[in-house]
């Protein structure tokens, strides 16, 4: 349920309203815009008299979300979330890239790959420290020292880093990440979202390889309950029948979730598509179709990369797709 207010409500009738919400078990949530003010209703509200509530002097309508997901509704929060790190803008017709290796695999590898994504116009240095492999024999990734590495890229760069979080007992190693990856294979791992609600830093949260939009707010909507409404939501392209591409991207995510959700939605093309040659194509027509970013792989020697070479940019790639996305965006679906 939403409360619409009237314009130039007055504070106390407000507080008054709020306390009464909350005495009946329900928790407000109040966001200001630059048109009108909403009150979400987030609880049971089915014991909530709306002809009471639209009667009040301070209300001007009053309506019942029928979404299972309200914080992360646009309905209670019509103006787009942006969220704010090192420097960098995500949401509210901001363009950020982030990008990096698949894996942090040395100091060398990491901060060469750091200097050539950030002269290229990236804002996010992306990088995996714990990997989650379909293989037990797989790299698993450098972990808590592919963190620190990180960071030193960071020191040298400036550039705020991302890297995906397997468990919530890894949290204290994340402490000084700037944003905190959630990968597909936890999108649902209710324990670990509900941890990262506690947090007040951005989380990026990935689409599952079979999971529906639907699912994904819902994902969004356990961290925002704990407190946490720096969400970033990510297509990572989906699990079909075909077999030419890893997975099959998913574009027409991108104007539902912004209809549905406030929250940024950003693409991941190389994961979408396995493929390093069709990463450019498929960033452009996410940029085209109005996503608020994009998260690249980019490798200084893919073919001896230790995960997902195939599927990862050289610098000189990445640089050339940069220059292309920048002519795309003003003609960007918004």
């Amino acid at each position: 349920m939403v409360v619409l207010l009237k314009k130039n409500a007055p504070q106390q009738q407000l507080d008054s309203l709020t306390a009464w919400l909350q005495s009946m078990g329900i928790t407000p949530h109040i966001s200001v815009g630059s048109q009108q003010t909403i009150v979400g209703l987030v609880g049971d509200t089915s014991k909530v008299d709306m002809d009471v509530i639209r009667a009040m002097e301070i209300v001007e309508d009053v309506k019942r979300i029928q979404e299972p997901f309200k914080n992360a509704n646009r309905k209670f929060h019509p103006e787009d979330t942006v969220i704010e790190v090192g420097g960098a803008r995500i949401g509210g017709g901001n363009f950020c890239v982030m990008a990096g290796p698949c894996s942090v695999e040395s100091e060398e590898q990491i901060v060469a790959v750091a200097k050539a994504v950030k002269h290229s116009g990236a804002q996010v240095l992306r990088g995996g420290a714990f990997k989650p492999r379909t293989s037990p024999y797989a790299f698993q990734g450098l972990q808590g020292d592919g963190i620190k590495l990180l960071l030193l890229a960071k020191q040298e760069t400036g550039l705020p880093i991302v890297s995906e979080i397997m468990d919530a007992s890894h949290i204290p190693l994340f402490e000084d990440v700037d944003i905190i990856q959630v990968g597909a294979r936890n999108m649902q791992n209710f324990t670990l979202l509900k941890e990262l609600g506690k947090l007040r830093k951005p989380v990026l949260l990935k689409r599952g390889l079979a999971n529906t939009l639907q699912e994904l707010l819902m994902s969004a909507e356990y961290i925002m309950a704990g407190g946490n409404e720096q969400v970033i939501l990510c297509e990572r392209g989906i699990r079909t029948f075909e077999t030419y591409t890893r997975n099959t991207l998913d574009l027409s995510a991108i104007p539902v979730l912004h209809s549905l959700s406030h929250l940024p939605v950003i693409i991941d093309p190389s994961h979408a598509t396995g493929q390093s040659k069709l990463v450019p194509p498929m960033a452009l027509a996410s940029a085209a179709a109005g996503a608020d970013g994009l998260i690249i792989e980019v490798h200084n020697d893919p073919a001896h990369a230790l995960c997902d070479g195939p599927q990862s940019l050289t610098p000189e790639n990445f640089d050339t797709l940069m220059q292309k996305v920048g002519g795309i965006l003003p003609y960007a679906f918004r």
